[in-house]
C-alpha cells in the first residue's frame, strides 16, 4: 500500500512590487502575494497553510453553508482562520500583520458560522500591518505561536514584541 505524502506549502515570501517601474494603475494599491491563510483547528491541536480559504474554498469550508449567528450553530467545531502578512525589513523577513477570524462548522448539518464581512476587513488590517490575536482562546493562541515559531525561527525572531506578547502572555 502507498503511503501518501503530505504536501509541504509554505508561506508566500515577499515577491517584487507588481508596480515596478510604471506609476500608472495600481500605484499604492495592497498585493495579496504575501498573504497566506493559516487555519486553526482547536480540537486537533493543529494549524496549517491553506491557501483554499484565500477564496473561501478550504477543505473545513467546502461543503458548508454558513449561516448568520453562531447560535444557528450551536455544535459547532471551532476553528480560526488567521490571515499572516510576511514583510521585510532591515533585519529580514517577519510576520508583519497577523489577524485571526472565527469559524464554526458542524458537518453533521453541513452548517457553520462565519461573518465574512469580519474575514474581508481581519485580511485588510493583516496586509495593514496590524496584530489582532488577543481575543483567541489561550489554546488557540499557542497552537498559532508554535506554529508560526516551528514554521520560520527568523520570521519569528524579527517579529514585533505585540505578536509574541498577545500570543504568549
Amino acid at each position: 500500500m502507498e503511503e501518501k505524502k503530505k504536501k509541504s506549502v509554505g508561506f508566500n515570501i515577499i515577491k517584487n512590487d507588481p508596480t515596478d517601474g510604471h506609476k500608472g494603475f495600481g500605484v499604492g494599491s495592497l498585493s495579496l502575494e504575501n498573504v497566506s491563510p493559516v487555519m486553526i483547528d482547536v480540537e486537533a491541536g493543529e494549524a496549517t497553510i491553506e491557501v483554499g480559504a484565500m477564496h473561501a474554498r478550504s477543505a473545513v469550508e467546502k461543503g458548508i453553508k454558513f449561516l448568520r449567528t453562531k447560535e444557528e450553530v450551536p455544535n459547532g467545531k471551532l476553528y480560526w482562520l488567521v490571515w499572516v502578512t510576511i514583510d521585510r525589513k532591515l533585519e529580514g523577513p517577519y510576520y508583519a500583520g497577523v489577524t485571526a477570524c472565527e469559524m464554526t462548522v458542524d458537518r453533521s448539518i453541513r452548517r457553520g458560522y462565519k461573518s465574512l464581512p469580519e474575514h474581508v476587513n481581519r485580511m485588510d488590517k493583516s496586509m495593514k500591518r496590524h496584530i489582532m490575536v488577543d481575543f483567541m482562546d489561550d489554546k488557540s493562541k499557542k497552537i498559532l505561536a508554535d506554529f508560526l515559531m516551528n514554521h520560520d525561527q527568523q520570521l519569528w525572531d524579527n517579529s514585533e514584541e505585540k505578536l509574541k506578547t498577545d500570543l504568549l502572555g
